[in-house]
């Protein structure tokens, strides 16, 4: 059962969607997740339907929503600040915990690439969510644009200097690329909902460049985190993953996929789907108590 829900943060109505398995009893309460979806993208995508798809099949409800500026949820389109992408994250939090058929303590965030970055973020900062999943996803967005660039980096640099520059000068953003800001290969671009956004302020580069999510993520534990990156990315860098791993506390598990590339669940890995599932019944199963897992 699906049901559309709306929210606000900073003033903007946000656009969601809450997924309650087949078969829950009236008032019967299951742990949640809320999957974010990735860069200018929708909670439609196949990054975020996927996994939503497993997880109540699995039993958990799960929510999805657009975040501001994408989809059809209200703000200046294209203008992704991640802080606010945090604070709506939190927001649809409060609302998925409010859900008849939602256990409030147990709501977990999962996210894809840049919303992997974002539900870091948001769990190393809101003692509320209880677990985390991150796939593709980056902790050090500065670092994480120099190494995605390669050659190009200075022309990277360059543009959001350029994009300073115009604001103060006309008083409005200078629009760019999505690709000149994540550049993306031909191969892969299929992965890329119609409907997204192609067009950005420069603004968003510069968020996602100041964004540093690594810097969160040793405040999760002892609520449990897990790490899913490709092991041959060609967008986000394996080493972002890598890096933040090396940063975190226990529970915490990486893991590294040969056979799939960064949009890993709209591939519909099997082993990716296995690992998770494992995951889960250890760490955030959906119904019972998680095994107690001491530090080493």
């Amino acid at each position: 059962m699906e049901q559309a829900v709306t929210f606000n943060v900073d003033g903007l109505k946000l656009s969601g969607v809450i997924s309650v398995p087949d078969g829950l009893a009236a008032h019967e309460k299951r742990p949640a997740f809320i999957i974010l979806h990735g860069f200018g993208s929708t909670k439609n995508a196949g990054n975020v339907l996927t996994p939503s798809a497993m997880l109540n099949k699995l039993g958990y409800v799960t929510m999805r929503f657009d975040f501001p500026g994408c989809g059809d949820s209200e703000g200046e389109r294209g203008l992704l600040i991640c802080l606010q992408q945090v604070a709506a994250t939190r927001e649809a939090l409060t609302t998925l915990a409010a859900h008849a058929n939602v256990d409030g303590k147990r709501i977990a965030v999962m996210g894809s690439s840049f919303g992997a970055a974002v539900a870091v973020y948001t769990a190393g900062t809101d003692e509320r969510f209880a677990a985390c999943i991150s796939a593709s996803g980056w902790g050090n967005g500065a670092k994480k644009f120099k190494d995605q660039h390669g050659a190009g980096y200075e022309r990277f640099k360059a543009m959001l200097e350029e994009g300073r520059a115009y604001h103060a000068k006309h008083g409005k953003s200078m629009m760019v690329s999505r690709y000149d800001i994540v550049p993306i290969p031909e191969k892969l671009r299929g992965h890329v909902l119609e409907g997204s956004i192609v067009q950005m302020p420069v603004e968003t580069a510069q968020s996602m460049n100041d964004f540093c999510a690594e810097e969160m993520i040793g405040k999760i534990a002892p609520r449990p985190v897990l790490l899913l990156h490709s092991a041959v990315d060609s967008v986000t860098p394996t080493d972002q993953t890598i890096s933040m791993f090396n940063r975190s506390s226990h529970p915490c598990e990486m893991h590294l996929f040969s056979g799939t590339d960064h949009f890993m669940f709209a591939e519909r890995n099997q082993r990716v789907h296995e690992v998770v599932t494992a995951w889960l019944k250890e760490f955030f199963p959906a119904q019972g108590e998680a095994k107690v897992h001491e530090a080493h």
